[in-house]
């Protein structure tokens, strides 16, 4: 799968998802680190990437400002990082890229939700 990593997302997790055969970017490599919320999820839907978030703030724009893209958002802290990183790991054995690329995902220790986004 693909993935576009914000500015908060731990550089472990970003290794992680590496390490189990992703392609990952963050969105320092794109030059993107000043962009707005709103940027960002227009261009990882212009490039075809589930984007990864620690803030909340996204689920705001998906559904109460209509921008569809595909977010996982992790809820996490430095001291959950490895239970969020095994849930994430289920998350992609479960779902497929297409599937996760029209939802909203909370991944937290222990278990995830996931929100279907309306169809455009």
């Amino acid at each position: 799968m693909k993935f576009l990593l914000d500015h908060d997302v731990y550089k472990a997790t970003g290794q992680y998802l590496s390490r189990l055969g992703h392609d990952v970017v963050h969105v320092a490599q794109l030059g993107l680190s000043r962009a707005s919320d709103e940027e960002l999820l227009e261009v990882a839907q212009q490039r075809g990437r589930l984007f990864v978030t620690r803030d909340r703030d996204f689920g705001r724009l998906v559904f109460l400002m209509g921008l569809s893209s595909g977010v996982l958002y992790l809820r996490m802290l430095p001291s959950t990082q490895s239970f969020v990183h095994n849930e994430l790991k289920g998350v992609l054995r479960v779902y497929d890229e297409e599937e996760l690329s029209r939802a909203f995902v909370v991944i937290e220790p222990g278990g995830h939700r996931i929100r279907r986004l309306p169809r455009e």
